[in-house]
């Protein structure tokens, strides 16, 4: 199974919108809701007229806690589903499977047309995952706002939002957004059973283990390519980590 990703070039981008109208409009309408609001999935093919007509939010219930969540929705975005559902009862469903009717489509049929979609314009990591993630990926690089996203997205910590969007996290903004319970937390977390220390260790010998195969001949070259990497990481993580360290004493 491919890791879904967000699409990240907007040429790219361009061209599987554009391969969607092709296919059908209501795909193309479809993915752009989910692109310009974040909205999952299921949660648009929910919808009818009379929930997004003319609205410049939506407020869904999530999961079975009944959490709410309210996605904003762009005044372009909102030109588009008026033009698109002009005509429309208010009660029948934005995306419909069968022209005619007013049954909803069906995830399945998203998934297959999105596969073909992505494979046309040369994407292999579409599936329904990919409007959400797009969205906060270009919501992400044009704000650096990584907590509206976590909290939209209702993830327990900012870092499961940087993974769901690909990034690397930016520590320096997560050290500077730590809450007191938040830290209070992670103080608990890393005393409790020397979880901390055993961490820390766990990292020293890893990186000791590295230390004493980098001079093995044998490695091959994707063995320097992954250890380059990880030191580069490491390194800018340390940066930003003593930065942050410096200015707090």
């Amino acid at each position: 199974m491919n890791w879904v990703a967000p699409i990240k070039d907007e040429k790219t981008l361009q061209e599987f919108k554009d391969r969607l109208k092709q296919i059908d409009q209501k795909y193309y309408i479809m993915f752009e809701i989910g692109v310009g609001t974040g909205m999952q999935l299921q949660d648009i093919l929910k919808l009818k007229v009379k929930d997004i007509l003319d609205k410049k939010e939506l407020t869904v219930t999530i999961g079975t806690k009944g959490m709410k969540t309210t996605f904003k929705i762009p005044k372009d975005l909102q030109d588009l589903i008026k033009e698109f559902t002009k005509g429309k009862p208010a009660d029948s469903y934005v995306i419909t499977g069968f022209t005619g009717s007013n049954t909803p489509l069906s995830r399945e049929q998203v998934y297959r047309v999105y596969r073909t979609a992505g494979k046309d314009v040369g994407l292999s990591s579409i599936g329904a995952q990919t409007m959400r993630k797009t969205f906060a990926w270009k919501y992400y690089k044009e704000t650096g706002d990584i907590y509206y996203l976590q909290n939209l997205f209702n993830h327990a910590s900012p870092s499961i939002t940087y993974r769901y969007i690909g990034e690397k996290p930016n520590v320096s903004i997560v050290f500077k957004k730590m809450t007191a319970s938040e830290n209070e937390r992670c103080r608990r977390i890393l005393y409790k059973d020397n979880n901390g220390k055993n961490r820390i260790h766990a990292i020293v010998e890893v990186l000791n283990n590295i230390t004493m195969e980098i001079d093995n001949p044998a490695n091959s070259d994707a063995f320097y390519g992954r250890v380059d990497t990880l030191l580069n990481e490491l390194e800018e993580l340390i940066q930003n980590y003593s930065s942050e360290q410096n200015g707090n004493d």
